[in-house]
């Protein structure tokens, strides 16, 4: 089973690069499954049902999130009605949505798995026993499970990667927007990528104006961020899984530039 992992799409640059690519992509690696981060769809900060819709219409399987799912308030309703749009997991009880989906492909059933760290990020939940719980469940119906951890810290993408070595398919990071050049399958057959990447603006600071971020840091006031137009980038991980047993046989980098 091939799984094509498309890191944040950020704004509309992103859905851009996305219509733009996946195409080619899909001729190119053939994938069974597509998954994408796409909490910042939404002018770079949260998405929309109808931006679901429209990166669903484009080909990807099952859309991911983060923190910023929560963003557009107007997208909990939908949450609560398209298991597709998955959230974290270890948010409290009561959250609308779902953190984890089976779905079907060609080669058999797969699980995409959201989780979302602690480190210098909110008070969630403990990813790691999230994880644990969410794949004793899982794995009763699937041995192939793909994880976005979507955190901060390389350290605690790197721990739970390794906690979960040979427990599932794949940990891939979001939420930094820079790709990691560290993929690798671990000894117990999870492949593993620091952080997937971006899908948006070249020319930014992880996808808003550059002016923007300079602002901020210069006079530490708050400050409205946007989306710059111009070149765009994406950045994905193809994944190559044994569908039978779930444990990585390859792991690839995949980046576009215009």
């Amino acid at each position: 089973m091939k799984v094509l992992f498309i890191g944040d799409i950020v704004g509309e640059p992103g859905r851009k690069a996305v219509k733009q690519w996946l195409p080619k992509l899909l001729q190119a690696h053939v994938p069974d499954l597509v998954i994408a981060n796409g909490e910042n769809a939404a002018g770079g900060f949260g998405i929309t049902s109808d931006i679901a819709e429209e990166l669903f219409g484009m080909g990807i399987h099952v859309l991911t999130s983060g923190n910023h799912v929560w963003d557009k308030k107007e997208i909990e309703p939908y949450l609560s009605k398209q298991d597709r749009l998955i959230r974290p997991a270890n948010y409290p009880a009561g959250a609308p949505g779902v953190g984890s989906i089976v779905v079907s492909t060609d080669c058999g059933k797969a699980a995409v798995l959201n989780l979302e760290g602690r480190v210098f990020m909110s008070n969630v939940e403990d990813p790691f026993r999230a994880a644990e719980r969410e794949i004793e469940k899982l794995r009763k119906e699937t041995a192939v499970i793909v994880i976005d951890f979507h955190a901060e810290a390389t350290s605690e993408k790197a721990a739970l990667a390794w906690h979960l070595d040979g427990k599932v398919s794949a940990v891939l990071g979001t939420h930094t927007h820079v790709q990691t050049a560290d993929e690798r399958v671990l000894p117990g057959g999870t492949a593993f990528l620091t952080d997937a990447g971006m899908t948006g603006p070249t020319d930014s600071v992880i996808g808003v104006k550059k002016e923007d971020a300079i602002s901020r840091f210069l006079t530490q006031r708050p400050h409205k961020f946007e989306i710059p137009k111009g070149p765009v980038h994406l950045d994905a991980a193809v994944i190559d899984i044994d569908a039978k047993s779930g444990k990585a046989k390859s792991i690839e980098r995949v980046k576009i530039r215009t």
